[in-house]
């Protein structure tokens, strides 16, 4: 046996170097195809411009056939010491820094360049868009001192056996998920934290510029992913009639509410309104697709972004997310798929790509890449950066259509560029997050709490706060009996729908963390299936959850005669999709204290 042993460790050490070598000699080889198309695409760029400032020159009669091409060839020479290739991964285009002493000079001969530059744009190159740079949330000094920790998380372990034998003679919808795959905030809490850059927002309402204002929105779709690196814990479902406020007014100048609008499919409305200008709304559900692996959730939904400045109206979707390492292995989260940002109001757009992970990529890891154009197709910024760090742009001066460098054969469009400027940065994760979650500073604050808040609000939801505290075995005690009082009332409800619908059919209750919700064991947003319970669970989840998609689920269509408290369905201009859009009123009943019309959830 030992023999054999040392004979397969040598054989093995053998063909590990001969791989090594053959991948090496695989990089390398890439590494110099792409520096080839570096180089080509230089060159391309230099022809191009060596030929527009020879056509200059020609049809000058005067000194500027002699200084032209001086100067031309000595910014082709500075370009050579200064190229860079921003947006390198990208395969639909590449982007090569502009000569903007040329394009001044050239600009009524060329075809390609845009002309509807503003007097500004020379500025464009040393300073940000925004109009004003400082933070709005620095210019009030917050009136109320917020809590910059929370209990550590407790070292718990997951007893398997355990939760088996409490599963014995349960029906499957009935097997609640334990408190120990979960983060003690609720999922309307999860939605109201994409909020932490709304400084974007708050930039986007003083631009003069609809396609500057498209830069900072675009951003803000990015942000809110920022968080969700680290954040493999999953929050809490809300219960059907659960409502969250984040009242930032005197601090931040925004009032955002969300509420758990339905419980069959699971969806939460969420209404931002700030006095800086603009407002923001949501209604978030999802479908998900188990493949063994990893877990594919694709959010369904809207988000509008409105301004008052110009009255623009801009809409996109959320990309897909991917948790992978479901049953074995550390969990990991990617994001990918495309996202469109449009100006309904000017038709601009701005199409960005996160790109998926993958081992063998030389690109930077979680890529996205954009271009914002008006409604004509034409280019005037690219963006690029990570969803989990940082954003930039740069000023489009021309765009050019490449040769056939794409992996279909494909034409790449060259965009000559400004000086990439960041539009967009991570704020850092507050010291021993890894002991709080990977809470951000904002998160920290989202479950403190708040006597003045509506009843039904998940701050004062008892089994999160007792995971908060700690006490996961109460936590989970007290859980079990707030998905059954739901399950209670949900069947009172649906025999009176029946009773007044002979047609229809009444569906039994699901538990708002049961394995027979697809959408609630996806994610429902970006963390729902946190941990594993090895075979036992996936067997659950491949038998029950992820084999038997309820399509009734995903059209939308009520279950049951209940009515959201603040929100009210109808449908969306804009889209033509049903949602749940705000009523008002919950900041009046606020204001008065009345809180008489909640339901009593908990």
């Amino acid at each position: 046996m030992i023999n054999a042993c040392r004979d397969f460790l040598a054989l093995a050490q053998a063909h590990s170097k001969r791989w090594q070598k053959a991948l090496q000699a695989e990089r390398e080889q890439r590494m110099r195809l792409e520096e080839t198309l570096e180089q080509l695409a230089k060159q391309h760029n230099h022809l191009e411009r060596a030929f527009r400032g020879a056509a200059q020159a020609n049809a000058t009669a005067d000194n500027k056939s002699a200084v032209g091409p001086r100067k031309g060839e000595a910014s082709d020479e500075d370009d050579d010491n200064e190229f860079f290739d921003a947006m390198e991964e990208a395969p639909e285009f590449i982007t090569v820094p502009a000569d903007l002493q040329f394009h001044k000079r050239s600009s009524s001969n060329i075809s390609g360049f845009n002309s509807e530059m503003c007097p500004d744009d020379q500025s464009l190159n040393d300073e940000p868009l925004a109009m004003n740079q400082e933070s709005p949330s620095q210019e009030m000094v917050p009136l109320k001192k917020r809590r910059t920790r929370i209990p550590d998380k407790p070292n718990y372990s997951l007893n398997l056996w355990s939760i088996m034998k409490n599963c014995i003679g349960k029906e499957l919808s009935k097997i609640p998920m334990p408190v120990n795959f979960n983060e003690p905030i609720s999922m309307l809490q999860r939605l109201s934290e994409d909020l932490e850059y709304h400084e974007l927002l708050d930039k986007a309402a003083k631009c003069h510029s609809s396609l500057e204002q498209m830069c900072y929105v675009a951003a803000f779709s990015v942000s809110s992913y920022s968080t969700t690196v680290y954040r493999t814990g999953k929050p809490f479902n809300p219960l059907l009639g659960e409502t969250y406020e984040l009242d930032r007014q005197r601090e931040s100048g925004y009032r955002s509410l969300c509420e758990q609008v339905s419980h069959h499919p699971p969806a939460a409305a969420h209404h931002v309104i700030s006095d800086r200008g603009w407002t923001l709304r949501q209604e978030i559900t999802v479908a998900s697709k188990f493949r063994g692996k990893y877990l594919s959730i694709m959010p369904l939904g809207t988000i509008h972004a409105e301004f008052e400045k110009g009255n623009h109206h801009y809409t996109w979707k959320k990309v897909t997310t991917t948790v992978h390492n479901i049953i074995v292995g550390k969990l990991w989260i990617d994001q990918s798929g495309e996202i469109d940002v449009v100006n309904h109001t000017t038709g601009d757009r701005c199409h960005l790509k996160f790109a998926p992970y993958s081992y063998f990529s030389r690109d930077v890891a979680r890529k996205v890449t954009g271009v914002v154009m008006d409604k004509d197709g034409k280019a005037h910024y690219v963006l690029s950066g990570t969803w989990d760090e940082k954003m930039e742009f740069s000023r489009v001066m021309q765009s050019s259509r490449g040769g056939e460098n794409g992996t279909e054969g494909k034409q790449k469009t060259v965009y000559q560029t400004l000086k990439a400027r960041e539009v967009w940065r991570r704020n850092s994760l507050p010291e021993s997050a890894e002991t709080m979650y990977y809470f951000t500073a904002l998160a920290l604050t989202l479950n403190e709490p708040d006597e003045s808040v509506a009843p039904t609000d998940s701050r004062r939801r008892p089994d999160q706060r007792l995971m908060e505290d700690g006490r996961w075995d109460e936590a989970n005690t007290e859980k079990q009996r707030l998905e059954e009082k739901q399950r209670s009332v949900r069947r009172e409800r649906e025999r009176e729908a029946a009773s007044q619908r002979t047609s229809s059919q009444s569906e039994e209750a699901v538990d708002e963390d049961s394995f027979t919700d697809p959408s609630l064991k996806s994610k429902y947003s970006s963390f729902c299936l946190s941990h594993r319970l090895l075979a036992f669970i996936s067997v659950l989840i491949i038998k029950s959850t992820f084999s038997a998609t309820n399509v009734s689920s995903l059209s939308g269509a009520p279950h049951d005669n209940y009515q959201a408290l603040w929100f009210e369905r109808c449908e969306d201009q804009i889209t033509g999709e049903q949602v749940h859009l705000y009523k008002g009123g919950y900041w009046e009943t606020k204001d008065r204290g009345t809180w008489e019309g909640c339901p009593d959830i908990f």
